[in-house]
């Protein structure tokens, strides 16, 4: 039975909530792993897999206790998560489960120059938060709702947005004719009312009309 449920995991290959690591050799890389995995939906690491999907096995007993100080020492807040030891056909691999922690949001590990930040998952990668996204999660947080006023700016940005689909921060600035701060002020307002939502990629991010909303 672990054996087949280990080996339809890998089958999936990597996505949004899972990542193969062949080693832990670096604490502070694989809490990059786990902040992005509790700033998005959540996921798992399967420790001893090959990127490929060839199982190779855990190397030594030093890689659980590598994830537990990833988890401890080098994310803030710490990351809860749960591990299990499967052996198929002799070799070990192991599972490490990391829940979704909106309520902590942001979950900052240090980058490689040691600067704490916070990472999401987006598709098989772990990429930074851009500062819309911590200001929405710091919306989010609020224990009152928000309100906002219907002003030229929101306007040119859903008249636009109906015509063109997609648009990034720096073209909202150029056509609305405002700095950088109002800008990201009126995308994080109306992303936490769910009219709009980001798209982050590796390369760009761009916001578009919320299909959710339009549907109502």
């Amino acid at each position: 039975m672990s054996g087949t449920y280990i080996i339809k995991l890998i089958a999936q290959g990597e996505h949004q909530q899972q990542d193969f690591k062949f080693e832990i050799s670096d604490s502070k890389k694989i809490a990059r792993s786990l902040s992005a995995f509790s700033n998005t939906d959540g996921g798992k690491l399967l420790v001893g897999v090959k990127d490929n999907g060839v199982i190779a096995g855990v190397r030594s007993e030093e890689e659980f206790y590598m994830v537990q100080a990833a988890a401890e020492m080098y994310c803030k807040p710490p990351v809860k998560f749960k591990i299990k030891e499967w052996i198929i056909d002799g070799k070990t691999v192991l599972e490490v489960d990391i829940p979704k922690n909106i309520p902590n949001r942001p979950i900052t590990a240090p980058d490689r120059e040691g600067k704490w930040m916070a990472y999401i998952r987006v598709n098989d990668q772990n990429l930074l938060a851009n500062t819309v996204l911590l200001s929405v999660w710091k919306m989010q947080k609020r224990v009152h709702g928000i309100t906002i006023r219907y002003t030229d700016k929101e306007k040119i940005l859903l008249d636009y947005l109906d015509k063109n689909q997609e648009v990034t921060l720096s073209d909202f600035r150029n056509i609305a004719g405002i700095s950088r701060k109002v800008a990201e002020k009126v995308l994080v307002d109306l992303i936490t009312l769910k009219i709009i939502k980001m798209n982050i990629t590796e390369k760009i991010t761009h916001y578009t009309i919320n299909p959710d909303f339009s549907d109502e």
